[in-house]
């Protein structure tokens, strides 16, 4: 994908490309959280009590069940973040700050096409 001269200013073609990479991500997203909740619900049935396992196994089996957790809670928030983004093309307020207003460097939005806030409103967040 290219940037346009503007920094700031996003072409039809660009958003469209936008666009197209977050629906792909959506796409995948869905499909991970897919599989890591029905290796959870394997785990949950395979894991039974652990009656007969010593405590490294019943410890091994529990990091696996909170990995797997782990793991779909953050595609879930990664979906609802990507789901946004789709959002705010449609409504024609994505690249533009969600704190303050101001436009959003097309550079960031390109690394990462979800970011809602400008640069100075996401030092200022993180700071906190």
């Amino acid at each position: 994908m290219t940037v346009d001269d503007d920094e700031f200013t996003w072409t039809e073609q660009e958003l469209d490309d936008i666009r197209a990479e977050l629906e792909a991500e959506i796409v995948r997203l869905r499909r991970e959280i897919e599989i890591t909740e029905s290796e959870l619900a394997e785990r949950m049935r395979d894991g039974g009590d652990g009656a007969g396992d010593d405590q490294a196994d019943a410890g091994t089996k529990t990091f696996e069940r909170e990995h797997e957790m782990s793991l779909a809670n953050n595609a879930r928030d990664l979906l609802v973040q990507t789901e946004h983004a789709l959002a705010r093309i449609a409504d024609g307020t994505y690249g533009r700050c969600e704190n303050c207003g101001k436009p959003i460097n097309k550079l960031r939005l390109q690394a990462n096409p979800r970011a809602t806030l400008c640069v100075s409103c996401k030092q200022r967040e993180e700071r906190r």
